[in-house]
């Protein structure tokens, strides 16, 4: 009798921690972190790193055939967090007495990631200035290589300089590795110096600036 009531209790449990908090993210977060952390090589600041992901049916949209517009947003933070892991960006952030979030993010669709279907989420460094860091990610098909949805996104780093955390980056290397290497290969040609800032990312930061002095403005 006692078993039914610790199963009930276990059950009852589950279905509260499901209505106050979305145990699934959590779930998947802390599984992301521990794969960077210890089966995963580690990665120079300025390589690419890459996760796998499915579209499942808790992922799609009303339409029920791809998945939804703003699950790509929370596949970032995954993405995220293997990059940060790997490459010790939070780390290093941490042990200077720093904080990172996350200011902005602009998406771009190109095509559907269909229901079942695998994607390949690619995270890197394309520039950073004073204040913020910014990434590109990729949503793409691991069949032909195509690149269904781009996102540029601004981190941005509270209490310490970033130039100064990007240069003590910048001059590690990615040597140290765990036994479980053969999971993921490919990393980029480590870069010493600073990158040109892109096109892209120069008007997206004009863009920031004109609306937050418009919303300055209204207020």
């Amino acid at each position: 009798m006692i078993w039914c009531y610790l199963l009930g209790a276990a059950l009852a449990g589950f279905i509260l921690g499901h209505a106050i908090l979305e145990l699934h993210y959590f779930l998947r977060m802390c599984l992301a972190v521990c794969l960077a952390k210890f089966f995963k090589k580690r990665s120079h600041i300025m390589d690419a790193t890459t996760i796998t992901g499915l579209c499942l049916t808790t992922d799609i949209d009303t339409l029920l055939f791809h998945m939804n517009n703003a699950r790509y947003f929370r596949e970032l933070d995954f993405a995220k967090a293997d990059f940060y892991e790997r490459t010790g960006l939070y780390r290093t952030i941490v042990k200077k007495g720093g904080s990172i979030f996350q200011g902005a993010a602009t998406i771009r669709y190109r095509r559907f990631i269909k229901t079942f279907t695998c994607f390949k989420l690619t995270t890197r460094i394309v520039y950073w200035d004073e204040k913020s860091i910014f990434m590109e990610h990729k949503f793409i098909s691991p069949s032909d290589g195509f690149v269904r949805c781009v996102v540029l996104s601004r981190q941005r780093v509270v209490d310490i300089p970033v130039d100064d955390l990007m240069n003590e980056l910048l001059g590690k290397t990615s040597k140290k590795q765990t036994p479980f290497d053969c999971l993921e290969n490919g990393n980029a040609e480590h870069a010493k110096v600073k990158p040109s800032i892109p096109a892209e990312v120069a008007k997206w930061m004009e863009y920031n600036e004109i609306s937050s002095a418009n919303l300055r403005t209204d207020s």
